[in-house]
């Protein structure tokens, strides 16, 4: 940083990463300059609602009486160009912090993502969090910003830079509240000086920005002022409401879905929701919290409003404006209002009616919206057991007999054998590794359906859901079942003698010792040699998953091996060709097999030294 004496002027250098987005800008070849007027005019309309909220709760405020609008003028012949707000403004501090830090901090993740998607989708790109207002530098040789903050006391700054190294701060004069964007424009782009250039622009982009804009000397605002959420459903086009989200949350892709209804009993209501197509923020997103934007009137009351959607889906994007909330209000006295409550029954009833209908109409955008944001609904079920009946027909799980679609609890009812009274599933670390669970065994001799739950937020989830309907959920780990007479007759003509077996049951439990509580024949077996279970019925495994996930401390109760008394491989351990060194490292690569799959081997790198031995064993015979 530099100083000027004589002017007082501060000249700032700019970071790399900023120089080089300004090098992306000033130089870009793309044909639509005109998103810069957008990104101004979208800027200046977040300091009118700033300073409208503060109009609302502080009776300090500069220029009360002002009217709340922005006015561009242009002169045609030096190439000028004038953005000029009555809005927050701001002071030196500010100034230096919105259009230097913020934009720096940015630059190189939008530097990226211009390489990823090209300079012909910078418009899109462009508008994001600490960007928009660098969009100048398309249509600017310089830009000087002069403003004032609403604090009576604050003192005008004036900001210039032409895009080259660095940037200047000076002291500046200025009577009124606001901010003044003063832009030379290019020989290119001298058609931002025409009115009817600017008039375009502000009805395309601009229209349904809630403060009066005015062109040139004109008294007519060149926008309709009319917000987006109370316009009629039919006068709206898709791409209005795209930018209108693109605007609000600064994010380049479409959202997923919308919701917009309008409500007059048994409160007042207008709501323009947006479910955005990924579950994670861009890094530019200019949401940085949850919540939606609660207006009174048209007026903004509240940025971030949590209250106005459960915790569940707190993803939602969007506006609700009441008419039923009093104007004089502070964000504290919303958030104590009686109305909220009201508010949040019938917002959230709308969402999760405009899912349902999604889910049934259009399968592939649901199963999008269901891995970006399911994660959410069964944190929802898992914190709320009130939300549980409602959330339930929204869940989707894949399925050892579909592991590659999504299936609805009501599709796996419906395909439910004749008999089947339960719905089975099976939690596991890995989509892959569970379906080679020795807990399937049985289910898939038996061609049953059963639920694979293998994201960690399933254990979470199973804590509030035990019943779906009048069907009971049940782990195939605990399912007490019998096989059929003629399934377990087959077996015995299969299995090892009983004195045999006896005989290896005895040789596991002495190898293995007090690592399990006991070592028993299993009649549930038929593709693996072993699983382990756990006696005690009152045992949950999903609650010790949780506190495993949760980094708690828990007891791990010993577990009992089950063994498959028809596997060959058991058949050729009791041989009496096989020498007691390699039936101690065999079993113990079968325990520690067992452990493997049930995601609970303390090391399963250790293992590597056993196979290695175990295969020199077997070379050597």
């Amino acid at each position: 940083m530099t100083e000027d004496k004589k002017t007082n002027a501060q000249s700032f250098t700019f970071k790399a990463e900023t120089k080089q987005l300004l090098n992306i800008l000033i130089h870009s070849l793309y044909k639509d300059k005109e998103v810069f007027l957008r990104e101004l005019l979208s800027n200046a309309s977040d300091a009118l609602n700033r300073v409208h909220f503060e109009m609302l709760t502080n009776q300090n405020v500069l220029d009360a009486d002002v009217e709340l609008n922005i006015r561009i003028t242009a002169d045609k012949d030096e190439r000028m160009l004038t953005i000029q707000d009555t809005g927050i403004g701001m002071t030196k501090d500010e100034i230096i912090e919105n259009l230097g830090t913020i934009a720096q901090s940015g630059a190189r993740n939008f530097i990226e993502a211009t390489k990823e998607s090209g300079e012909e989708n910078l418009a899109q790109v462009i508008g994001q969090f600490g960007v928009g207002f660098y969009s100048v530098f398309m249509a600017a040789e310089w830009v000087r910003v002069t403003s004032r903050s609403y604090k009576p006391r604050a003192k005008a700054v004036s900001w210039y830079a032409t895009g080259e190294d660095d940037f200047e701060i000076s002291p500046a004069e200025m009577n009124e509240r606001g901010t003044k964007i003063e832009i030379k424009l290019k020989k290119d782009a001298e058609e931002f000086a025409e009115d009817y250039r600017l008039n375009t622009v502000i009805k395309k982009h601009s229209d349904y920005i809630g403060f009066p804009i005015y062109v040139g000397d004109s008294e007519e605002q060149a926008n309709a002022q009319s917000s987006l959420w109370r316009t009629a459903r039919n006068e709206i086009t898709d791409e209005q409401y795209n930018d209108f989200y693109r605007q609000m949350t600064m994010e380049f892709e479409e959202p997923l879905h919308r919701i917009h209804s309008v409500m007059d009993a048994p409160v007042q209501l207008f709501a323009l929701l947006y479910i955005p197509a990924s579950g994670e923020r861009g890094v530019f997103s200019a949401r940085k919290e949850d919540g939606l934007k609660l207006y009174s009137r048209n007026i903004l009351i509240d940025e971030y409003t949590k209250d106005l959607l459960p915790e569940y889906l707190r993803f939602v994007q969007g506006v609700v404006d009441s008419e039923d909330l009093p104007l004089n209000v502070s964000r504290e006295t919303v958030q104590s209002s009686g109305l909220m409550p009201r508010l949040q029954k019938i917002v959230t009833g709308q969402v999760m009616r405009e899912l349902e209908k999604l889910a049934k109409k259009d399968v592939e955008k649901y199963n999008l919206f269901w891995e970006a944001f399911g994660v959410f609904l069964k944190q929802g079920i898992a914190s709320d057991p009130m939300t549980t009946e409602k959330v339930q027909p929204l869940l989707r799980f894949k399925t050892n007999k579909n592991p590659e679609e999504w299936s609805s609890l009501d599709d796996y009812v419906e395909r439910m054998q004749d008999e089947q009274k339960e719905i089975y599933y099976i939690v596991g670390d890995d989509p892959k590794s569970v379906l080679l669970s020795p807990h399937l065994d049985y289910f898939q001799s038996q061609d049953t359906e059963v639920l694979l739950l293998t994201d960690p937020m399933d254990s979470f989830m199973l804590m509030g859901l035990n019943q779906y309907k009048e069907h009971e959920l049940k782990s195939v780990a605990q399912a007490d079942i019998e096989p059929e007479e003629d399934e377990q007759k087959e077996s015995d003509e299969e299995k090892i003698p009983d004195d045999e077996f006896a005989t290896l049951l005895e040789l596991f439990k002495e190898t293995l010792g007090e690592r399990v509580e006991d070592v028993r024949t299993s009649n549930r077996l038929s593709q693996s040699v072993a699983r382990l279970v756990v006696a005690d019925d009152n045992f949950n495994p999903e609650l010790q998953r949780v506190y495993r996930y949760l980094g708690k401390d828990y007891e791990d109760p010993k577990k009992t091996l089950e063994l498959n008394p028809s596997h060959p491989i058991l058949k050729s351990l009791i041989a009496e060709s096989v020498e007691a060194d390699l039936q101690k490292e065999i079993i113990e690569q079968i325990y520690d097999n067992t452990l493997l799959v049930e995601g609970l081997h303390p090391d399963p790198s250790s293992m590597a030294s056993r196979i290695q031995k175990l295969m020199e064993m077997v070379l050597e015979k």
